[in-house]
């Protein structure tokens, strides 16, 4: 009798499995017919003037506060205009201004940020537009590189060196993004009170007070010539 049990039992087993793979195979067809077809090859981004794609761009400072935390702050507001040969980066301008009045300090007091804002720090009144001018590219690895350039903050132009990683592009997709679209990241750090904004830095041998080395950190998608088959479409 166990034996029969046995038999009776690797025989419900092993149907029970021919079934299984049986919907699993159909289930896997049904979902490869309704699978959205593979995305084309792309290639290189044009060689041409690109804009910022703001909604694809972030610009964060980071500061170190009384030494017990870095504090992270972002402009909400700025622009930058690229000239760029994926094939000659070291060719490629930039141009860049921020709205210093976009400056968000998420739960801030009013207080500070007045202060911030105000004459011991950026002077937004006064100061509206800080401008990044780049005028050398040097390349240190095969999409890495630095940018020399002129930073201008609170009235006071001072040479300033970003390194970036170019993080890749295409020419564009018909009908989804007509244009041509590359990305790239890039870091730097200045001291404030080479801007003359010293107010608040810490004695020395103390963190009591408002760091003066700030930490840049930016993302950023810049959107360029449409598609030879998309001209006139937006994005």
């Amino acid at each position: 009798m166990n034996n029969i049990n046995r038999t009776a039992t690797r025989r419900l087993a092993a149907s029970s499995l021919a079934i299984l793979l049986s919907v699993c195979g159909a289930m896997s067809r049904a979902a490869d017919s309704s699978a959205p077809p593979a995305m084309p090859a792309m290639t290189a981004p044009p060689a041409g003037v690109y804009h910022i794609d703001k909604s694809h761009a972030s610009l964060q400072l980071r500061v170190n506060h009384l030494g017990f935390s870095t504090y992270t702050t972002r402009f909400s507001r700025f622009d930058a205009t690229l000239t760029f040969d994926p094939n000659n980066i070291p060719a490629s301008k930039l141009v860049a201004t921020v709205d210093t009045a976009s400056l968000e300090m998420d739960a801030a007091p009013a207080m500070c940020t007045d202060i911030v804002k105000g004459p011991q720090f950026l002077d937004t009144k006064k100061f509206p537009k800080i401008v990044f001018r780049s005028e050398k590219i040097r390349m240190t690895g095969a999409k890495s590189f630095e940018i020399l350039g002129t930073l201008d903050l609170h009235g006071v132009p001072r040479p300033l060196v970003l390194t970036g990683t170019y993080n890749g592009g295409y020419p564009g997709m018909p009908d989804m993004d007509p244009h041509a679209r590359i990305g790239f990241s890039a870091h730097g750090t200045f001291k404030r009170s080479d801007f003359g904004m010293g107010y608040g830095v810490p004695a020395p041998g103390t963190t009591m007070g408002v760091g003066d080395l700030i930490d840049v950190s930016i993302e950023v998608e810049f959107n360029g010539p449409p598609l030879a088959t998309a001209a006139g479409k937006s994005h």
